[in-house]
């Protein structure tokens, strides 16, 4: 890749797409196109064709898609298989159609199936049941990672794949409802401090398991992929260690400065028991995770207060 080439990173609003674009910047690629959805709506063929006909871009990472959290999840099945298998196709498919010589596709640990031998391998994939509550993101993920190693394998085009583990950090979307387990955790216990409350209630029984990952993490690691990896087969992107949702609640009670004690309800599901990911293909391109958890969980914080997102 040449620093001037033209890379379009789809979702540059969101969480992973605004973490792509700083990382591609500081790797001193000058020529980064980003759209919004007025501009470009994804869902929208003709509006994708439009896009790449005009522009031309040579690369592209494909970081957007509906996401959520598991209420969202388990509750919008409908809206999440339909929307990401539009986005993905539209974008994959009008990729291949304009010569795009490169495309990352950024799918997800949910991928793999529920009880899936840990660390999850990437063979583990389709090799048994997913689990329900994220179901249909899941197989849109999965049709947009197989469309990706399809084309590699029959059209000889390097369009790859990487499957992160749970992501947080800057731009992470603070939903009430339907954000995922940090920023959601992270509301929950601002809010108790704020209002002074006796306690803090964590979803579930606490004790599944779950590997986190600082977005800035992962960013890097996509332009690493973007400038080396050729393989057809998915990459897994992981942080190498995991904690229990119980663990994360006390580290998160630390940052947030909550005094209370915890209290579970176990009336809310768990989902998958653990999810940590072997990434042992991606540590050989020589990439490695650089933010520990607890500092990730304070930059974090620190960017939440400042953007004031705990008001909406």
């Amino acid at each position: 890749m040449d620093k001037a080439d033209r890379i379009f990173v789809a979702g540059h609003r969101g969480m992973v797409g605004s973490g792509v674009v700083r990382a591609l910047e500081r790797r001193g690629y000058s020529n980064v196109l980003t759209r919004s959805r007025e501009e470009v709506d994804l869902i929208d063929q003709q509006s994708v064709h439009r896009f790449f006909d005009n522009e031309r871009p040579q690369h592209v990472v494909l970081a957007a898609a509906k996401v959520g959290g598991i209420h969202a999840n388990r509750t919008q099945q409908v809206e999440f298989m339909y929307e990401n298998l539009m986005i993905q196709n539209n974008v994959i498919y009008g990729a291949l159609q304009h010569e795009v010589e490169r495309l990352l596709f950024l799918g997800s640990s949910c991928i793999y199936p529920k009880h899936a031998p840990q660390p999850i391998r990437e063979d583990s994939l389709l090799t048994s049941s997913l689990e329900p509550t994220n179901e249909g993101y899941a197989l849109a993920k999965i049709a947009g990672l197989k469309l990706c190693e399809f084309i590699h394998r029959q059209k000889g085009r390097r369009f790859i794949s990487a499957m992160p583990c749970n992501l947080y950090g800057s731009g992470d979307n603070f939903h009430p409802e339907f954000s995922h387990v940090i920023p959601g955790m992270m509301r929950r216990f601002h809010q108790a401090k704020q209002e002074n409350r006796d306690a803090v209630t964590v979803w579930g029984t606490g004790q599944v398991r779950r590997e986190f990952l600082h977005v800035d993490d992962l960013a890097e690691g996509v332009v690493r992929l973007l400038e080396t990896y050729d393989e057809s087969e998915t990459i897994n992107v992981g942080y190498g260690s995991d904690v229990t949702i119980q663990e994360l609640s006390e580290l998160m009670k630390a940052v947030v400065g909550f005094d209370g004690p915890l209290v579970n309800d176990t009336s809310m599901p768990d989902g998958t028991p653990r999810k940590l990911l072997d990434s042992s293909k991606m540590l050989a391109t020589g990439w490695e995770p650089k933010i520990p958890l607890e500092d990730g969980l304070q930059r974090t914080y620190q960017w939440a207060l400042e953007q004031g997102v705990f008001r909406d």
